[in-house]
């Protein structure tokens, strides 16, 4: 909850006029190296979903996270849908470990019935992008990829590429800003 990246991304939705509920899975809070079980973070999830919601009932709620946070997010939609999310938002899905491409942690994506957007580095360690790209193709309508140039896992971006790290932050934050809206607005037609 407390990491550089989460609240740059937090402050750079704010700055947007997005809000955002950063909340912490039970492993992080007690300092292991070792992810909850899927069904201790998976009512982690659901409960910053419903924190979310009470605090602000009318703005539609998207739910999503960075790499193992998005992963839990999903696996949570897919088993039983969370009321009122409009849709999912991953930044740096972690399709396999680093240097064991598989298509199977994102198996379960098939039973999600609303939007998602995936937002990728094209060096994401943990996303071999022709399998990241097939399975976002075999997803249909309801899935979106952006793939960011040179970025790895984190959204860094090497100094050769003629980029910072800022200017690739900017990108995925509009990027979510802009997909939101456009959600929000095929719900109203």
């Amino acid at each position: 909850m407390k990491h550089a990246f989460l609240a740059d991304v937090a402050s750079g939705l704010a700055a947007r006029r997005v809000s955002t509920l950063r909340y912490q899975f039970a492993y992080m809070e007690k300092g292991s190296g070792r992810p909850d079980p899927p069904a201790v973070a998976h009512a982690v999830v659901r409960g910053a979903v419903a924190k979310a919601a009470s605090l602000m009932p009318d703005p539609p709620l998207f739910a999503g996270g960075k790499s193992f946070g998005g992963r839990m997010t999903s696996q949570a939609q897919s088993e039983a849908p969370m009321a009122g999310i409009r849709g999912l938002i991953f930044l740096g899905f972690p399709l396999h470990p680093p240097g064991q491409p598989s298509d199977k942690r994102g198996e379960h994506l098939f039973k999600i019935k609303i939007p998602m957007l995936f937002l990728q580095g094209d060096r994401d360690e943990f996303a071999s992008l022709p399998l990241l790209e097939s399975l976002i193709a075999s997803l249909g309508a309801r899935a979106n990829l952006k793939l960011f140039p040179h970025a790895n896992h984190s959204f860094h971006v090497p100094a050769r590429s003629g980029r910072k790290d800022t200017d690739v932050m900017a990108d995925v934050l509009d990027s979510i800003k802009d997909w939101m809206a456009k959600v929000i607005g095929s719900v109203r037609t």
